[in-house]
């Protein structure tokens, strides 16, 4: 018996959580979002982690391929995202898992 798959906005759920990882989508310099000092708009390239995380991040809306703006960002402590007309606060053990590029 098969499983109807639920979609929300044109994809579904489960591919979110198998594409976690991400593989080729960011060719520019990656690094974790809590190590990217400035503020301004980042791509989420990959998500890493056990997959509760990247299904709690692909439940907020931040799964790879993501356009986000870092509202403040300091080295080592919490970080604030604007994503999708939302706002989500990480902290850092969160954001250590989440690699982004500058656009």
């Amino acid at each position: 018996m098969r499983r109807k798959r639920w979609k929300k906005n044109g994809y579904c759920f489960a591919e979110k959580i198998r594409n976690c990882f991400g593989r080729g989508r960011c060719s520019n310099l990656v690094a974790p979002l809590s190590k990217s000092a400035n503020t301004g708009r980042v791509k989420v390239c990959k998500v890493t982690g056990d997959r509760k995380i990247c299904a709690r991040m692909a439940s907020m809306g931040l799964y790879p391929g993501v356009e986000a703006d870092i509202i403040c960002s300091e080295s080592g402590s919490q970080c604030l995202l604007k994503i999708n007309g939302g706002t989500i606060s990480l902290d850092s053990d969160v954001s250590d898992n989440i690699f982004v590029t500058s656009l």
